[in-house]
């Protein structure tokens, strides 16, 4: 893959400035996916640990691609 495209959250239940937050969280803070729940539901967002694990596992590459370069990609995906 030579370009870095957004990942499509369509189709899926929560909006996705909330499933990016999740990963976000997840792969930043080293955080088990019980934390990121934990912390999810702080903010008002129940999110079960197994559908942050699946967002990690599909969104997770995408946002380490973009997290690691320097593109604009990596600073849209990133929360904040």
């Amino acid at each position: 893959m030579d370009t870095l495209t957004t990942p499509s959250y369509r189709g899926y239940r929560f909006p996705p400035e909330i499933i990016a937050h999740c990963v976000w969280l997840y792969f930043r803070f080293s955080l088990s996916f019980r934390d990121v729940q934990e912390l999810m539901l702080e903010r008002g967002a129940e999110v079960s640990y197994e559908t942050v694990r699946l967002w990690s596992l599909k969104f997770g590459t995408d946002y380490a691609a973009a997290s690691s370069s320097s593109s604009p990609l990596g600073r849209r995906l990133a929360p904040g």
